[in-house]
């Protein structure tokens, strides 16, 4: 892996972006997977005052040498001391984009797509002739005798993807909102840098430059960064960095990571084969593909204790434990809670720009479906209420609840 890691650096060939001690403000979303805080972040992410990734950093640190099956010291999704601080700089600057109103330039739009697709199949793109047919993918589907003049986002990252996998038109399942054939074959890579669902860049944006480095705010989101606390301020040590606590009921996030540890296309985060763990999750690895290896969502600092557990319990440790860490860390954060910011979306991101010292967003936030198993609708728990309703009634859930502002009548939940 370390070897292949090597190779995608070389072919990424990100440059050295000495402004890491000039960021001036950074904002991090702490929430537990599946709270929408993707919804959430990508309707944050319009605000002109803000700039963010197409995805989350956690590619980034796995380049940079950080994080679990990387750095020896982590065991876990936690990492107490940054390694490499200005090669994870790096990345991320290269990454970051402002909103705009008009597309990229061509070039830039090629060498986003470049480096992005190196992420997401980075054994099939080693290879020189693959790499090779990818480059030309890209020049024959982004023309520049047709740019700017595109058709809409979706329509032009459909048209890039159609184009570089013309061949095997079964890997488009594993894109976010892409009209994949629907083969669904379970996810098999010898390696990946970043977890499926993959993201594709965004057309309407400008790469983050080094103006921006102080006049932006720099906006980030994982689950796992309930487990890191410190590490944007070791990233960014002249940085003002603020919380918001994404919250969302337990049993609609149980039941979303039970839908995403079920799914044969996505979210695949820790390949535990790598490690020497064989997982025995009941009701996942002896019913899915791959489900000896991979690791699903984030991984706790107590997930060795839930390696042979049923996979609702291993779901809800997820739940508990991410927002145990937030609370135990004692950083002041804004609570949102995701039903609310779903029912008035510009109330919620009016007081998030108050929180960060923003202007309140120009237009009304439209909030496009991503990283969805299914379409959102309310009760969807309601499915597994014979394995969930138990659950409610440990006490460690209804003392978290009530913690995270929600009351304990099912009929509440969404």
């Amino acid at each position: 892996m370390d070897g292949l890691l090597d190779t995608i650096r070389q072919l990424r060939a990100v440059p050295h972006a000495p402004w890491r001690m000039q960021v001036r403000r950074v904002a991090v979303i702490l929430t537990s997977s599946r709270s929408g805080s993707t919804l959430f972040k990508a309707a944050l992410a319009r605000h002109p005052g803000i700039a963010s990734l197409d995805g989350e950093a956690e590619p980034f640190l796995a380049l940079s040498g950080n994080g679990f099956g990387c750095d020896p010291a982590c065991s876990s999704d936690a990492i107490a001391r940054l390694r490499n601080a200005d090669a994870l700089a790096d990345e991320i600057f290269d990454g970051l984009t402002v909103p705009a109103s008009t597309p990229a330039p061509l070039a830039e739009m090629k060498a986003r797509w470049r480096k992005r697709l190196l992420l997401q199949f980075p054994a099939l793109f080693a290879l020189p002739a693959r790499y090779a047919q990818l480059e030309r993918a890209l020049d024959e589907a982004l023309l520049p005798s047709q740019w700017p003049a595109v058709p809409g986002e979706q329509e032009l990252q459909d048209a890039v993807l159609g184009a570089v996998y013309w061949r095997e038109p079964w890997r488009l399942d594993y894109y976010d909102a892409s009209p994949g054939p629907g083969e669904r074959r379970p996810f098999g890579e010898d390696a990946k840098i970043e977890e499926p669902p993959f993201v594709s860049p965004s057309m309407l944006a400008s790469h983050f430059a080094q103006d921006d480095a102080a006049s932006k705010v720099l906006l980030f989101k994982t689950p796992s960064d309930a487990y890191r606390f410190g590490l944007y301020e070791q990233l960014f040590p002249q940085a003002q960095v603020r919380y918001l606590h994404l919250a969302r009921s337990f049993a609609a996030c149980v039941n979303g990571m039970m839908d995403g540890w079920l799914s044969p296309t996505g979210f695949h985060a820790h390949d535990m084969q790598r490690q020497g763990v064989e997982l025995g999750i009941g009701g996942y690895s002896d019913q899915c593909a791959g489900g000896r290896r991979w690791w699903k969502f984030d991984l706790p600092p107590n997930w060795r204790s839930f390696i042979n557990a049923p996979l609702e319990e291993v779901c809800l440790n997820q739940w508990l434990s991410c927002h145990r860490h937030i609370f135990d860390s004692g950083v002041a954060a804004l609570p949102v809670r995701f039903e609310s910011f779903l029912a008035d979306p510009a109330a919620v991101l009016e007081r998030a720009c108050e929180w960060l010292d923003l202007p309140p967003l120009p237009q009304a936030p439209q909030l496009p479906i991503t990283m969805a198993t299914e379409a959102p609708a309310p009760g969807r728990w309601r499915k597994r209420s014979a394995e969930l309703l138990p659950l409610a009634q440990r006490a460690e859930v209804a003392d978290m609840m009530h913690a995270l502002g929600y009351g304990m009548a099912p009929e509440r939940w969404q």
